[in-house]
Order: structure tokens, then C-alpha cells, then sequence
């Protein structure tokens, strides 16, 4: 694996990042529009073309205890639309307070909060699970 996309989705909002195995780093790429619930997969489409990863990581927005929580179904709805769509491996991780995080990453940033908190919440995402699966 060397590229991954990552993606914290959201039923109005999915934030997309980019990261590398090899530098083990993460980018916030945008913010894509949910239309009535439903991914821009068009616009998806494209980010895999363009960015042509080897795998895609999705953010479970679990409660504090790992119980999914509504949305975390969802999330695990679209992680499972995103493999059959481009039959490339899937991951999900824990995002427990990464939009959080990502609030206060872009109160100290300015400029990283031009790609919008969502984007930034799907790079600490990558972020973490690039940590956590590079040799």
C-alpha cells in the first residue's frame, strides 16, 4: 500500500484526505456535499481517479465506550458502497473526537482550515490509521 484516501462521512458533509504510507503523513484534500443523504458520488469518482489510491480508511464515529452510535451504521453503510463501487480495500477506525480535534487544529491553523473542518477531522483520521498500519 502506498496511498490511502480517508473520509469522515457525514449525512450533509464527508471530508476527504490523502495520505501516504511511506511518509506516513496525512492532507486535507475538501469537502464534498451530501445530496438528500447521499454521497456526490460523482465527485468521489473523480478523487479516486485523480488520486488513484491502493486503499480507502473511513471514519466510524463510535461512542465513547466503541458502541456504535446512529451514524456510525451509516458510516459503515458507505465504507461498504465505497468497496463495491471500486473494489479497493476498505478500513474503518474509531474516530472518536476528531472533529473535535479538528476544531481546535483549525482555530490554531488558519490555513488548514481553508480545506473546511470537515476535511480536516478526514485527515486526523488517516492520520491515525496511517500511524497505526505503517511498517
Amino acid at each position: 500500500m502506498d496511498r490511502a484516501l480517508g473520509f469522515d462521512y457525514g449525512q450533509q458533509r464527508i471530508g476527504i484526505a490523502v495520505g501516504q504510507q511511506i511518509t506516513g503523513t496525512a492532507t486535507a484534500i475538501c469537502t464534498v456535499q451530501s445530496r438528500d443523504g447521499k454521497p456526490d458520488w460523482d465527485t468521489i469518482s473523480g478523487l479516486i481517479n485523480e488520486w488513484q489510491p491502493d486503499t480507502l480508511v473511513v471514519g466510524l464515529p463510535l461512542y465513547a465506550d466503541g458502541q456504535d452510535s446512529e451514524i456510525s451504521l451509516a458510516a459503515r453503510k458507505f465504507a461498504r458502497q465505497l468497496e463495491g463501487r471500486y473494489r479497493l480495500p476498505v478500513h474503518t477506525i474509531n474516530e472518536y473526537l476528531s472533529s473535535h480535534a479538528a476544531t481546535e487544529l483549525q482555530e490554531q491553523d488558519k490555513q488548514a482550515g481553508k480545506t473546511g473542518i470537515d476535511a480536516i477531522a478526514a485527515r486526523i483520521i488517516l492520520q491515525n490509521w496511517l500511524e497505526t498500519h505503517t511498517t
